[in-house]
């Protein structure tokens, strides 16, 4: 489905659904080493990487949910330390809204030094 006013492609899968059907021999992907992964990519014109700092337009998104569980924080401790209303985190993590720029920017920055922010903001960083 693509969003009529963002422009974002999403794919909804919710956890427990039953997988979406295909060829893929999913035990061979999960026993492939990393390299092998990466010679398989290489092997595949279409499945180059994108440059996504070379490529104008085109900036990673931070996931808020993998961030939060990267710095092994719980949704409150997370909207507590950066001060981000837990009601906007619980919507951005469960698909229900998308972060805007100014948002996009701020995860973004703690993303990169959530230490940092916690201690401009006041937080004692764990």
């Amino acid at each position: 489905m693509v969003s009529k006013t963002t422009g974002i492609i999403s794919v909804e899968h919710n956890p427990g659904d039953p997988p979406i059907e295909s060829d893929t021999d999913w035990e061979r992907v999960n026993s492939m080493t990393d390299e092998e992964i990466r010679a398989a990519v290489l092997d595949d014109p279409d499945a180059a990487p994108i440059p996504v700092f070379d490529t104008p337009g085109l900036t990673p998104v931070v996931n808020p949910k993998r961030l939060r569980d990267r710095l092994g924080l719980t949704q409150e401790a997370f909207a507590a330390r950066y001060r981000i209303p837990i009601g906007t985190l619980r919507d951005w993590e469960q698909g229900r809204k998308f972060p805007d720029a100014t948002a996009r920017a701020y995860l973004t920055v703690i993303a990169r030094d959530p230490a940092v922010v916690a201690g401009l903001l006041g937080e004692v960083a764990a």
